[in-house]
């Protein structure tokens, strides 16, 4: 493809990357398309990154990188924030440095991109599992019955179900899009993808989807799909109090019962990963009632069609009394 195609911003996190930093920019410098910009936002990383970053770019004088230097460690939230900010990109991308995309991936998103005008199109990815030299397509899948979708209730419908893996990467965006609706990461927060995507899709009005495996997800010790604790956990009822005060203020009624259903289920996967991760019961206890506090289904919504039955179940379960909400979780999980 020529340089008269759009301009893509790809958005590269620099933090204890040492050992993966240049697989993850020979993944970009080998993209069969080539109108990139490769902004890499250096979050006061402590090891050799930033050295073996430099000797890339002095090798590699032709590829049009930019670095953004933060003055003190920030967290990924703002490394994502500013990576928005300066990129000048029609579209936006995000590669995680620990990860690398196929040479095919940026050409088959813009492609997609250019012929729907989507706010956003979502590619596949696959799993590389580093401990046992396992790969696994599809490792965070999607879950749509169309390819192409025009219209915001039924794209937050499918993704309240779990239809759209919520990671920020191998996604391609239209940049003016999140721009122009401020849609940025909440600074501090581990799961920040999470609520970032949920913001973003209340938003979105056009989706598109393309079935190509584009992005290599590599699992390791260091990932954060194994490193999770205590803080981390109340890192998601925090997300849990975003997705509460995102219902209060909705003033579309459907919209509204979408966000509900997308609590609940959400509530749901917290408990499991907690109990999974940490088998604490008196901490699970302790999430159960806080949780109860937060948005559930009214009486009349048994009632009714628009929440599914396996959401009535589960909404159910987590409001009993929480000793009983506790061992009947706790069983229905284990058995």
């Amino acid at each position: 493809m020529s340089t008269t195609q759009p301009l893509i911003s790809i958005s590269i996190p620099i933090f204890k990357c040492e050992k993966f930093i240049i697989r993850c920019l020979e993944s970009v410098k080998d993209q069969t398309y080539k109108n990139l910009e490769i902004i890499l936002v250096n979050d006061r990383t402590p090891d050799d990154s930033m050295i073996l970053v430099k000797k890339f770019m002095d090798d590699n004088q032709d590829l049009n990188i930019r670095i953004i230097e933060h003055e003190e460690n920030s967290g990924l939230s703002v490394v994502r924030n500013n990576g928005i900010k300066a990129s000048t990109g029609k579209y936006l991308f995000f590669l995680d440095s620990d990860d690398e995309i196929t040479a095919d991936c940026i050409e088959l998103l813009v492609e997609k991109a250019e012929k729907t005008d989507a706010q956003i199109i979502v590619a596949q990815n696959r799993w590389i599992n580093t401990f046992d030299n396992t790969t696994k397509d599809f490792g965070f899948p999607t879950i749509a019955e169309k390819k192409y979708y025009d219209n915001n209730l039924e794209i937050f419908s499918v993704y309240s179900k779990g239809g759209f893996p919520s990671s920020s990467w191998n996604k391609l965006y239209k940049r003016d899009f999140i721009a122009d609706n401020e849609i940025y990461f909440i600074p501090g927060l581990f799961a920040q993808d999470e609520l970032w995507f949920f913001h973003l899709l209340l938003k979105t009005e056009t989706l598109a989807i393309i079935d190509d495996i584009t992005y290599l997800y590599y699992l390791h010790g260091e990932s954060v799909i194994f490193n999770r604790k205590k803080k981390n956990f109340e890192n998601y009822l925090t997300i849990l109090e975003y997705f509460t005060k995102s219902y209060k203020e909705e003033k579309n009624s459907e919209l509204k019962t979408l966000i509900k259903s997308k609590i609940v289920l959400f509530k749901e996967m917290v408990l499991v990963m907690q109990w999974k991760a940490l088998k604490d019961k008196a901490y699970l206890k302790t999430n159960i009632s806080r949780m109860q506090k937060l948005v559930k289904l009214d009486p009349t919504d048994y009632f009714s069609s628009k929440f599914s039955t396996d959401v009535k179940k589960k909404n159910f379960f987590q409001n009993l009394p929480a000793n009983f909400s506790l061992k009947l979780f706790i069983w229905r999980f284990e058995r």
